[in-house]
């Protein structure tokens, strides 16, 4: 499989130094990724980890009653995969695509070997510090803050990891992410397009006032993107 015209576009792999670039670029296998598609299943062993490009994805909790949360999201700016090189092989969270677009992936025991190399080891060690920051003020988010917050919260992650004002999704994709019933992801969104902030019909949100969305979000958001933004500059000090 061809390797995308233009894998930089995923921070991560932007932000290597030229040597490790080199040995990178072959082994990289361009993947499309469609709405729904679940890169990994709760507990199953990684084959592989993937550097989203134009997609976004979802890691989610899975309960025993097939009920589910989303943990943490991951786009343009990371990597999904991180127990591969931390050692646990898998993981109990579950990865969706909820945003449909392209990416590139790298086989597990590349991964693991090049974590032995300090630069790769320090730009995935800056980048898993991000990713708890995100896991954790989710959890803190979903408990303290209204359903209206965590959509706005929620929404302007996304939008950082894309390309446009657009999302395209399903009401259940957004209910499964967000740990909520449909229909309190259709009072919320809708409580937001009658102030002006989106454009919401089924399956698609168009955002129409991102300073409004931020305003109206908890606090939560800018301590997620402040840390994303502090641990992980544009090009990587080799």
């Amino acid at each position: 499989m061809a390797v995308s015209p233009d894998p930089k576009k995923n921070q991560l792999l932007a932000a290597l130094p030229d040597a490790e670039w080199a040995r990178w670029l072959p082994q990289l296998e361009w993947v499309d990724m469609p709405l729904g598609q679940v890169l990994y299943e709760s507990g199953s062993t990684l084959s592989h980890v993937y550097f989203p490009t134009t997609s976004i994805i979802s890691l989610l909790y899975v309960l025993e009653n097939g009920s589910s949360a989303e943990i943490a999201v991951v786009g343009n700016e990371g990597l999904v995969g991180i127990s591969l090189f931390m050692g646990g092989e898998s993981t109990p969270s579950r990865a969706v695509v909820q945003s449909a677009g392209k990416g590139l992936r790298l086989p597990a025991q590349v991964i693991k070997d090049e974590f032995k190399r300090a630069p790769v080891l320090h730009l995935l060690l800056r980048y898993t510090q991000a990713l708890i920051t995100q896991m954790s003020q989710t959890a803190v988010c979903n408990r303290h803050h209204t359903l209206d917050q965590q959509l706005c919260r929620w929404l302007l992650l996304s939008l950082d990891r894309l390309q446009g004002t657009e999302l395209v999704m399903t009401q259940e994709l957004i209910s499964n992410m967000l740990g909520v019933r449909r229909e309190g992801v259709t009072e919320a969104a809708l409580q937001l397009q009658a102030s002006g902030l989106i454009r919401y019909s089924r399956g698609r949100i168009t955002v129409l006032d991102r300073p409004g969305l931020e305003k109206r979000s908890c606090e939560c958001y800018r301590v997620v993107k402040k840390e994303y933004d502090r641990l992980l500059p544009e090009k990587m000090v080799a």
